[in-house]
């Protein structure tokens, strides 16, 4: 199985103004931010991983890991990652590519906000990469325009 770049993308322009009623909106209880990349990156053939708490998966509201909305378990899970689901590794924003992510950080310390890569124009910078995202509902946004972001990750995705 690999990961589909263009289906994620795909996934996140048709709901980046709206929410899929298969997934809790967690807009009102810390953000869905985390939770719209993790559907994002399943709708490009990530597979979910089962195990529990430290897997990636959402079965309900009820049944899910912290890794499927939850930042920084998100990026625990995708950097240790050696099992079944997405993995991850930290690179440079001029590695970035349609479908990987990168996670702000408001504090310069904790990371709070992820977003997922929707265009990559040349010279890769902060103003050509746009990104979609929910809670702070956004499609083709500039990374750049997050302003009051003291620091940020990227993150190359893969299965």
């Amino acid at each position: 199985m690999s990961y589909n770049r263009e289906n994620a993308v795909a996934y996140a322009h048709q709901w980046a103004f709206k929410r899929n009623s298969r997934y809790l909106n967690f807009s009102g209880i810390g953000g869905d931010c985390t939770s719209f990349v993790s559907q994002c990156i399943h709708a490009g053939g990530a597979p979910m991983n089962f195990k529990k708490t430290f897997g990636w998966y959402y079965n309900s509201a009820n049944d899910r890991s912290p890794s499927w909305s939850g930042v920084q378990y998100f990026y625990n899970f995708l950097v240790n990652n050696k099992g079944v689901g997405p993995k991850g590794k930290d690179i440079a924003l001029d590695q970035i590519e349609i479908g990987d992510v990168i996670q702000l950080s408001f504090d310069g310390y904790s990371y709070g906000h992820s977003l997922l890569v929707v265009e990559v124009g040349y010279p890769i910078d902060v103003s050509t990469v746009l990104i979609a995202t929910h809670s702070d509902d956004s499609d083709y946004r500039p990374l750049f325009t997050y302003e009051l972001a003291k620091k940020y990750r990227c993150l190359k995705i893969w299965v």
